[in-house]
């Protein structure tokens, strides 16, 4: 059988769905839950990686430093993840995740600004850390551009390398020539990271595995962002039925899920109208929040500000562009 990681970020990129406000037993609970199933990576943090907790983007319950050390102590077998956007993290927050024990640290880059990780990932490169890299709104390059930049990130030390198709946009037929071109490029493991906007994330997921990526993220429920992300209790068992070792036990991953749903969510995710028009513009879905209270706020239909954001190319980081956008459709309707 074929060997496939499971990644999973739900204590982190699930953070989104609830304005990064999970508490320390949350946090707890659940990475007890994810270990005992042998899940092996869990991945914590503010929704927006290292260092981002702010008025911007949403101040989290509790600190890096505490998250960190609550989710390391959970761990007896799992490895711990974290992650990291430059510009709302640096060297000195990749430095005490990994005093804190950080076993898996992955950078976040638009997907055509690869040299944006070249610092980050030669300082983890020196620390002996296992280092990644993954290409966010990765919807917005051909694939001989992502097979580009994912040659470059592992020239800066990255020991693996994929994609996050952040807008959930992609179906499969784009997730096998993008994943195909990158695994065929280099020679570290290759990531897929799934949303579900379209409904396409476990689908888009067996379809990256099928085309070589060894390490696919999933989050309980599909906790995260918009629509969320990959299901991963439904992802593992379809795995493995095609053939695919994730060494993961099911009752206990089922039990995590049920976990999650009880004590990390106010409801499972959905597939909504909004999350639709999120993944057909080609947007982050981590910007329905402000997208919705700006709109509201104004009395400007939201799905306008997305495919207006759509055509604008907006990218994460970019959610003052929201206010500027809502004002300018406010005043047309007005004229």
């Amino acid at each position: 059988m074929n060997r496939v990681i499971i990644h999973d970020p739900t204590l982190r990129d699930g953070q989104h769905a609830v304005r990064h406000q999970l508490d320390v037993a949350a946090l707890r609970g659940y990475a007890e839950a994810a270990d005992a199933a042998g899940v092996p990576v869990v991945e914590v943090g503010h929704g927006n990686g290292l260092g981002a907790s702010s008025l911007q983007v949403g101040r989290a319950a509790v600190s890096d430093d505490v998250m960190l050390s609550t989710v390391r102590e959970a761990l007896r077998h799992s490895r711990m993840g974290v992650f990291m956007l430059p510009g709302w993290g640096t060297s000195t927050d990749l430095h005490r995740a990994l005093e804190h024990g950080a076993d898996v640290v992955r950078i976040g880059v638009h997907c055509t600004e690869t040299s944006l990780a070249e610092r980050h990932l030669g300082f983890l490169a020196e620390q002996g850390a296992d280092g990644h890299c993954v290409l966010m709104m990765s919807h917005m390059a051909s694939p001989d551009q992502l097979a580009e930049h994912a040659v470059a990130a592992v020239g800066y030390g990255a020991r693996a390398v994929g994609l996050m198709d952040s807008a959930g946009n992609f179906l499969p037929p784009d997730v096998s020539a993008r994943i195909g071109a990158i695994a065929a490029a280099v020679d570290v493991p290759v990531i897929f990271h799934g949303h579900n906007n379209l409904g396409m994330a476990v689908a888009n997921s067996v379809a990256a595995a099928q085309a070589g990526a060894t390490i696919i993220d999933g989050c309980a429920r599909g906790f995260g962002a918009g629509a969320g992300n990959t299901q991963l209790e439904v992802l593992v068992p379809v795995l493995e039925r095609l053939g695919f070792d994730t060494g993961i036990d099911l009752y206990g991953l089922l039990d995590a899920a049920e976990f999650a749903e009880r004590e990390l969510m106010p409801a499972p995710p959905v597939t909504g109208s909004l999350s639709i028009v999120s993944g057909l513009a080609g947007v982050f879905s981590g910007f329905k929040h402000q997208v919705l209270d700006a709109a509201g706020r104004a009395g400007v239909d939201p799905r306008d500000v997305f495919f207006e954001l759509g055509r604008r190319q907006a990218i994460a980081g970019q959610e003052d562009l929201i206010v500027d956008v809502v004002a300018e459709l406010g005043r047309r309707e007005v004229a």
